[in-house]
């Protein structure tokens, strides 16, 4: 199924899109037109967002739900935050493994606006005003220079979806290409096997040494990559240990086209994990 990932700050339109996108899809194609998001879980936003492990366990079942459903027939839209670019690239990782397009709407929206409209919500569906405030902090914008953000469809509150544009996006574009890792070479392939030990390995290292002299809030560079450490708290081996492990298995199965990235996948696993 082709994907829409939705994008953006709380209270800024998404689902009302998301309406407005299944009502266009199911009366002008012959699609079936799946929704998942958090609604569809029945999680309560203030107790998952207020806790780092929760709200990392709930992105877990969203991208599970969306990986059981997607093929390419019908249509698949992904209603929430969405605001963790490497999220968002886990996801890209999945569509090039199923071989199948996808696009980005981005509801566009200040800071101020979605603080409105969340008091218009019934009470029992408001966000904490400090929740919302933090997730906003958080917010990673998209941007159509990185792959997995493209197609990027950036939508603000008096705008009508551009519903043909969309439709091209997903219906009418080739998927991208499988990663040649998938194609032409083993995952066990020698090489990339051997690239991936080292180079977190040498970013493990790094950070520990670092920590040496660094204190929360320290940004850490590492070698080989061009995004940095953002050092929130103190890491030990042991938790960092367990993070490679997890980082190492799921490359494995998503292994990427160009060996050369994968210090800068890994911190960006690292900075969303430890979040």
């Amino acid at each position: 199924m082709p994907l829409i990932i939705m994008c953006g700050f709380p209270c800024s339109g998404k689902t009302r899109r998301v309406v407005e996108l299944k009502e266009y899809f199911e009366k002008n194609t012959e699609r079936k037109v799946h929704v998942v998001g958090d609604g569809t879980l029945g999680i309560e936003r203030n107790a998952m967002y207020a806790d780092s492990q929760s709200e990392k366990s709930v992105r877990g079942a969203l991208r599970a739900e969306v990986e059981r459903k997607v093929s390419k027939d019908d249509i698949v839209i992904l209603d929430s935050l969405n605001y963790i670019k490497g999220y968002r690239y886990e996801l890209f990782c999945l569509i090039k493994h199923t071989q199948t397009p996808h696009c980005l709407v981005y509801c566009l929206t200040s800071a101020e606006v979605s603080s409105a409209w969340n008091t218009h919500r019934d009470v029992d569906e408001q966000y904490t005003q400090e929740i919302l405030d933090a997730l906003v902090l958080r917010f990673e914008a998209p941007d159509s220079r990185n792959r997995w953000d493209s197609p990027l469809f950036t939508i603000q509150k008096e705008d009508t979806l551009q519903f043909e544009a969309i439709s091209d996006a997903i219906l009418k574009r080739k998927a991208p290409p499988p990663n040649q890792s998938t194609q032409s070479q083993p995952l066990s392939s020698t090489n990339f096997l051997y690239e991936l030990d080292k180079v977190t390995q040498d970013v493990l290292m790094a950070i520990l040494n670092s920590q040496k002299t660094s204190v929360p809030g320290d940004v850490i560079a590492v070698p080989g990559a061009t995004e940095k450490i953002e050092l929130t708290r103190s890491l030990n081996m042991v938790e960092l240990r367990k993070l490679r492990r997890q980082f190492i298995s799921y490359t494995k199965t998503h292994p990427t086209e160009n060996i050369g990235h994968i210090a800068n996948m890994f911190v960006q696993y690292l900075n969303k994990s430890i979040h």
